[in-house]
């Protein structure tokens, strides 16, 4: 097992907890959710207020990944999604305008492919990572669509729809892949070898279809390095969180029903707090059900839910806090 370089994060602590023994506390009133949010759902792509109120929409379809530009402390001026199957587009959020996008599905050798983009991230110097379902590869481009680096990925199932969920590149310059399709977090080195491996488990049960509470499998979606060099990610349709050590080992997990008067379905967005809290997303989880949790992981309380069930619908699968620097 090789040895991981660690990324400090200033004033984020490590997510080492007993997985036995934690008592979760009272859940959270409803609309208590104290973060400015982006967040794509029933076609719209909005920015909700600590209030609640939607401080701005536009039309929009379905997304998997979002990314606000700058980012971090910095006030955001662009926001970075999917548009369709296989474009990413960076609209102004002042203008409301298309500023820039790109089609995996025609360039850079795709035309006559079936190409999905479930994964992008705008990265230093201009450049921008785009993960390629159907052609199973990392590409790595500059603002013209210049392709700058390529890397293939390992995939035991392929299928444009399931290649790859959310992908992040590592400090290191590894790239931290969910393979949604083989039920598997692969990291790999810039060469394209996998150099660390996951295998999501199904805890001895089979796995059943659908996307709600009723279903159950290990399609994981994100996945976050700690600073501790420990793995967070998200179970996707095994409805819950798994902290995992570089030696593959369990040290923390949440479940389905561990938090009081909430049910977990299609588990999706992470964002690590400065305080160590996580906030996780609650997909397919139907009425009465937040579509954003923040807890507090030692003791697995809730401290703030997001109630925009009867605005954003069922299928808000992915969003990002605005003004706070997080891990994502």
């Amino acid at each position: 097992m090789r040895t991981f370089l660690f990324v400090v994060l200033a004033a984020a602590s490590h997510l080492v907890f007993p997985v036995a023994g934690a008592q979760a506390a009272e859940p959270a009133a409803a609309n208590t959710f104290p973060h400015r949010v982006i967040l794509q759902g029933n076609n719209k792509l909005a920015i909700v207020g600590v209030d609640g109120q939607v401080e701005w929409e536009i039309p929009w379809k379905g997304i998997h990944d979002i990314h606000v530009l700058p980012g971090g402390d910095a006030p955001a001026k662009s926001v970075m999604v999917q548009q369709g199957a296989a474009k990413i587009a960076e609209i102004d959020l002042r203008t409301q305008e298309i500023i820039w996008s790109y089609d995996s599905a025609q360039a850079n050798g795709n035309a006559g492919k079936k190409i999905e983009v479930h994964a992008f991230q705008p990265l230093a110097d201009g450049r921008v990572m785009i993960a390629e379902s159907g052609a199973a590869r990392i590409i790595e481009i500059d603002r013209a669509g210049k392709l700058l680096d390529e890397v293939k990925l390992k995939v035991e199932h392929p299928h444009a729809h399931t290649d790859t969920r959310l992908v992040r590149k590592l400090a290191t310059g590894n790239y931290l892949v969910c393979h949604e399709g083989d039920g598997a977090l692969r990291e790999y080195d810039s060469a394209g070898s996998v150099v660390w491996e996951y295998r999501v488990p199904l805890f001895d049960k089979e796995p059943k279809g659908g996307h709600g509470p009723e279903a159950w499998g290990n399609k994981t979606f994100a996945a976050v390095r700690l600073p501790s060099g420990n793995t967070l990610l998200s179970t996707g349709n095994g409805h819950g969180l798994l902290e995992v050590s570089p030696q593959g080992e369990i040290v923390w997990q949440l479940t389905q029903r561990e938090l009081p008067g909430i049910v977990l379905a299609w588990v999706t967005t992470l964002e690590v707090l400065p305080s160590g809290n996580i906030v996780l997303g609650n997909c397919h989880a139907g009425p009465g059900q937040p579509l954003l949790v923040e807890i507090e992981p030692k003791s697995k309380r809730v401290v703030a839910q997001f109630d925009g069930f009867a605005t954003f619908g069922n299928n808000v699968s992915n969003s990002q806090l605005l003004d706070l620097k997080t891990l994502r």
